[in-house]
C-alpha cells in the first residue's frame, strides 16, 4: 500500500486504503482493522491524504510534509496524546514541530485529525514519504508539437451533394429517377 492510495471518508473514523471506485460508490479498506466496505457516493465523499493541504504564513503546504516535520522531530518532541492532551497543548506541540502553521486557520479539531492520522501511519508503517516528494518535485516536460501537417480524412458526401453531382455530370439524380419511373407506372 502506498501513501497516495490512503483516503479519508467522511462520517467514518479512520483512514482507509482505496481500493477500487465505481460509478455509485467506492470499495475501501480500513488499514489498521483491514476490513473492506463498500461506501455509497451518495452518502459519502472520499478524499485523497495526498490532496489535503494545511494553512501556513506563507504558501499552503501538503499534508505528508506536516507529517514529515512530525516524524522527524518525534526524538526531541514526542506526539501528545489527543485523549488527554488540551488544546493550549495540541497547538503548542505544532508551534514546535511545524512553527510556520497558520494557527487561526487551522483549527483544533483538524490538529487533533492530524494527531490521530499520524499514529494510525506510523502503526501500519505508511510514514514512506519520499516517493511522495519525488513524484512531486518532479519536473513535468513539455512536448514539442511537432511540424508535421496531418491529412483529414475526406467527409462523407451527403445524399443531396451525391445527387447534385450527378447532375453536374449529366446523369439524372437518383430521387428524380424514382419520380420518373413512379409517373411511368402511373400512365
Amino acid at each position: 500500500m502506498e501513501y497516495k492510495e490512503i483516503v479519508s471518508v467522511t462520517g467514518l473514523g479512520g483512514l482507509y486504503q482505496l481500493v477500487t471506485t465505481k460509478s455509485d460508490g467506492a470499495i475501501v479498506r480500513h488499514i489498521s482493522e483491514k476490513t473492506t466496505k463498500f461506501i455509497s457516493a451518495r452518502k459519502h465523499n472520499v478524499t485523497p491524504l495526498d490532496s489535503i493541504e494545511i494553512y501556513t504564513t506563507g504558501d499552503n503546504v501538503r499534508l505528508h510534509e506536516i507529517f514529515k516535520s512530525m516524524q522527524d522531530n518525534e526524538a526531541k518532541t514526542a506526539p501528545v496524546d489527543v485523549k488527554t492532551a488540551n488544546n493550549d497543548d495540541i497547538k503548542g506541540y505544532f508551534k514546535s514541530v511545524y512553527p510556520d502553521m497558520d494557527d487561526e486557520r487551522v483549527y483544533v479539531s483538524d490538529m487533533k485529525k492530524m494527531l490521530k492520522w499520524y499514529q494510525m501511519l506510523k502503526d501500519s508503517e505508511l510514514l514512506n514519504f519520499e516517493v511522495v516528494e519525488e513524484a512531486v518535485e518532479e519536473p513535468i516536460a513539455e512536448e514539442q508539437p511537432e511540424e508535421k501537417e496531418e491529412k483529414k480524412p475526406a467527409k462523407k458526401a451527403t445524399k443531396k451533394k451525391a445527387a447534385a453531382k450527378k447532375a453536374d455530370d449529366g446523369e439524372k439524380p437518383a430521387a428524380k429517377k424514382a419520380t420518373a419511373k413512379k409517373k411511368k407506372i402511373e400512365e
